[in-house]
C-alpha cells in the first residue's frame, strides 16, 4: 500500500506539520525509521527517538509539545493508539481468500458447510458439524462431532475444537488453540488415589472472540464454560471448566483461571495472574501482572496488585515499607536497647 501524508491525515482526521505530499509505504518503529515509513509516538519514554528518527512521518497526539526540532513530518491526531489500529488494518496483509476444500482434508458426509469456505490439508471435520459462511480453516485443524461454527471465523494451523462446542461469528483462533478438552476434575479416594470425574459439559464461545496461540479452554463438567462476546485471550492462557469470562474482557499471557470462577465484563488481567476457583470478579477489574486473586472482588472498576491481590495503591505503599524493613528492624532493635537501659 502507498498513501500520501495528506490522504492519511484526512483518513485519520489529523492535522499536518510538514510536507503533505510525502508518500508513505509502510509502518515502522520510531527508533528504526526509514524513507517512506509512518511511525508513531504513544509512550513518552520513546520521545528521544522522535528527534533522531529517519521516518518520513510520525503520528503524535494533538497536545504534544516537542522539546527539540523534528525532521519528520508530524500528523497530529486525537488518539494515537486508535489511529495506529486503523493504520495497521490499512497496511496489513489482506484477509485470506477461500481456496476451496483441500483433497487431503477429511469431512464427514453429515457435516453442513456454508458458502465460500476454505479448508486446508489434513483437517478433520467430524459428523454433524455445522460451519457458517466465509470460514477460513488452515491445515491440521480438528473440529469434533456436533460442533457449531459461526460465519467469518478463522482457525489457524493446528486448532482443535472438540465435540459439541459452539463458536460464534468472526472469531479468530491462533495456532495450537484447544477448545473443549476435559476439565481438571478428580475425586480423592480413601486409598489416596484419584478417580476421574467425567466432564460432560460444553464450551460456548460468543461472537468476536480472539484466542492466542496454545491457549486452552476446558469443557464444563456440567453446563458450559463460556467466553462472552468480544473476549480477547493472549497466548498460553488456561481457562478451566465452568469458568465464565464477561464480554470485552482482555487477558494477557500465562494467566490461569481456576474452575467455576466468574470474571466480569470489561476486565483487564495482566500476564501470569492466577485466579482461584469459585470466585466472582466484578466488572471493570484490572489486575496487575503476577498477582494472585484469592477472594471475591465485589466492587467494580478496582485496580489490584500483589499476592494475594489487594488495592493497587495500597500494595505500592506496602511494598515501599517492605523495602525499608531491614532499616526499620535495625532502628527498632536500637530503640529496644535504649529502653532496656532506661529501665535498668
Amino acid at each position: 500500500m502507498e498513501i500520501t501524508v495528506k490522504d492519511l491525515a484526512s483518513l485519520l482526521n489529523g492535522t499536518i506539520e510538514g510536507d503533505p505530499d510525502l508518500r508513505l509505504t509502510r509502518p515502522g518503529k520510531i527508533e528504526e525509521g526509514g524513507a517512506g515509513v509512518i511511525t508513531f509516538l504513544g509512550n513518552a519514554k520513546y520521545e528521544p527517538y522522535l528527534y533522531t528518527t529517519s521516518a518520513s512521518a510520525v503520528l503524535v497526539n494533538r497536545n504534544f509539545q516537542p522539546k527539540s526540532p523534528i525532521q519528520a513530518t508530524l500528523i497530529r491526531v486525537d488518539d494515537v493508539y486508535a489511529c495506529i489500529a486503523l493504520l495497521l488494518e490499512k497496511f496489513g496483509a489482506p484477509a485470506p481468500k477461500s481456496s476451496g476444500i483441500h483433497p487431503q482434508s477429511i469431512i464427514h458426509p453429515s457435516a453442513k458447510l456454508g458458502q465460500n469456505i476454505s479448508i486446508g490439508p489434513l483437517t478433520i471435520i467430524e459428523e454433524d458439524v455445522e460451519i457458517g459462511d466465509n470460514v477460513y480453516i488452515e491445515a491440521q485443524v480438528f473440529i469434533g462431532r456436533g460442533s457449531k461454527i459461526g460465519a467469518d471465523c478463522r482457525f489457524l494451523v493446528g486448532v482443535k475444537i472438540l465435540h459439541e462446542c459452539s463458536i460464534g461469528d468472526r472469531c479468530l483462533f491462533h495456532p495450537g488453540v484447544v477448545i473443549g478438552a476435559d476439565g481438571f476434575g478428580f475425586a480423592p479416594q480413601e486409598d489416596g488415589s484419584y478417580k476421574k470425574i467425567n466432564q460432560i459439559g460444553t464450551v460456548v464461545v460468543e461472537d468476536d472472540v480472539e484466542i492466542g496461540a496454545n491457549s486452552t479452554v476446558d469443557r464444563a463438567s456440567i453446563g458450559s464454560t463460556i467466553l462472552r462476546r468480544g473476549v480477547k485471550l493472549d497466548n498460553l492462557v488456561q481457562i478451566a471448566h465452568n469458568v465464565e469470562i464477561g464480554e470485552n474482557t482482555v487477558i494477557a499471557a500465562q494467566v490461569g483461571i481456576a474452575g467455576s470462577s466468574k470474571i466480569g465484563k470489561n476486565c483487564q488481567i495482566g500476564g501470569q495472574v492466577a485466579v482461584a476457583g469459585h470466585l466472582k470478579v466484578a466488572d471493570g477489574t484490572r489486575v496487575q501482572g503476577k498477582s494472585g486473586v484469592a477472594s471475591n472482588v465485589k466492587e467494580p472498576n478496582q485496580a489490584l496488585f500483589g499476592y494475594p491481590a489487594i488495592d493497587y495503591h495500597q500494595f505500592i505503599r506496602a511494598h515501599t515499607i517492605f523495602k525499608q524493613l531491614p532499616e526499620l528492624a535495625k532502628r527498632l532493635h536500637e530503640l529496644e536497647k535504649r529502653l532496656s537501659k532506661n529501665e535498668d
